[in-house]
């Protein structure tokens, strides 16, 4: 069988496709993905086939950007304006070219990539979600229903009251408990483990909790990293005061050096696998992307959550209401704040507590081998 993999965004889009695209092409599939021209090189370097399809949404490697207020309503408009109308419109163009070449048996797209799936419906050709915002509440129906509708006319298919987003299959790697009970999944949805865990055989630290100094992570992603203004500094600033040793990874658009010498219980790397820190690591301080949220989570990891934009902010009300995260401004959190929260966060057991409980959720739900079960399946009964 053939399968076409899609997905609008960066790096936190492609991620959690892969378990399901690898599961495949054990089982003798062919898999390829489509995506926006920045992302080709990035997934051929680690063994994808991969085509442009359009729908830029990512800054230059060298552009920077200061660090905004949190805007809630700019970001939900941003769905709306930018994901659902512009991005959608290019996608659907370069998408259906792509489908008519390849003539995959199903598409399978990440759950923002509104384009592939109005491409799909109008080649009848049976499609899977993939869920990468997770605690849901972003996609609001009122706000993307309209951009959608007028898509799909243009593609000849009826107003369908958005009912294409999981009309067949959607995967969701995050555990149930996680997301937003005020945008609860359909019926179609099945709950598996994220990407982070298909790599880490031991299930485990790398050392026993207590032993040695505490091990604190801070990263800002793979986007909102070149938009973060001071917040490296302050956060830096801020973690000095703790007794622990600081890894901290700034993204390969941005050089270590650029923050300066660092007391010698401070790692600064671009990038390190997420497995290989998550696991042992005592404390997560983060923007609060879903990747980053849920991978902490899946190692049983509190953490603190600096909201910049996008599905942050929803992911961090998620964590606060579980009691797993602290909560601060990203534009406003001085270095003492940070200090106080990261310390009352580690010391507070009832963070790690919580957050192992949802670790044992994660663990319990099936791998990438029932999701390449349900997607032949999808293949084959479509």
């Amino acid at each position: 069988m053939r399968f076409l993999f899609t997905f609008t965004g960066g790096t936190g889009h492609f991620i959690p496709t892969v378990p399901f695209a690898h599961a495949l092409l054990e089982r003798g599939h062919v898999v390829k993905y489509a995506c926006q021209e920045s992302m080709v090189p990035v997934l051929r370097s680690r063994g994808w086939e991969a085509i442009a399809s359009g729908g830029s949404t990512l800054l230059d490697p060298g552009q920077r950007r200061p660090l905004a207020p949190l805007d809630r309503v700019a970001e939900k408009q941003a769905v709306r304006n930018f994901f659902a109308r512009q991005v959608a419109r290019e996608r659907a163009q370069r998408l259906r070219e792509v489908v008519r070449v390849y003539e995959p048996d199903v598409l399978v797209r990440d759950e923002v990539d509104f384009g592939a799936v109005v491409v799909a419906e109008a080649c009848r050709l049976p499609h899977a979600a993939v869920v990468v915002i997770a605690a849901g509440g972003f996609l609001e129906p009122e706000l993307i229903a309209e951009p959608l509708s007028v898509l799909r006319s243009e593609y000849g298919l009826a107003d369908d009251g958005l009912a294409m987003l999981h009309r067949y299959l959607t995967l969701v790697p995050v555990p149930p408990s996680f997301r937003s009970p005020l945008d609860p999944l359909p019926s179609i949805a099945h709950h598996v483990r994220p990407a982070v865990l298909d790599r880490d055989e031991g299930f485990g630290r790398a050392a026993p909790a207590g032993v040695g100094p505490p091990t604190v992570y801070f990263t800002l992603g793979t986007i909102f990293h070149q938009e973060s203004g001071d917040l490296f500094q302050r956060v830096l600033s801020g973690l000095a005061g703790l007794v622990a040793e600081i890894v901290v990874t700034v993204g390969n658009e941005i050089d270590p050096a650029e923050l300066g010498p660092q007391p010698p219980n401070v790692r600064l790397e671009r990038f390190i696998p997420a497995e290989e820190i998550l696991s042992r690591c005592d404390l997560v301080v983060s923007h609060g992307g879903s990747g980053t949220v849920v991978g902490a989570l899946a190692f049983g990891v509190p953490q603190v959550l600096l909201p910049m934009g996008a599905d942050q902010p929803l992911n961090a009300d998620r964590c606060h209401d579980l009691g797993v995260a602290a909560v601060l401004d990203a534009s406003t959190a001085s270095g003492q704040e940070i200090t106080e929260t990261a310390r009352a966060v580690l010391e507070g057991r009832s963070y790690r507590v919580r957050a192992s409980t949802l670790r044992d959720e994660i663990r319990s739900l099936p791998g990438s081998e029932q999701a390449a079960t349900l997607l032949e399946h999808l293949a084959t009964a479509a």
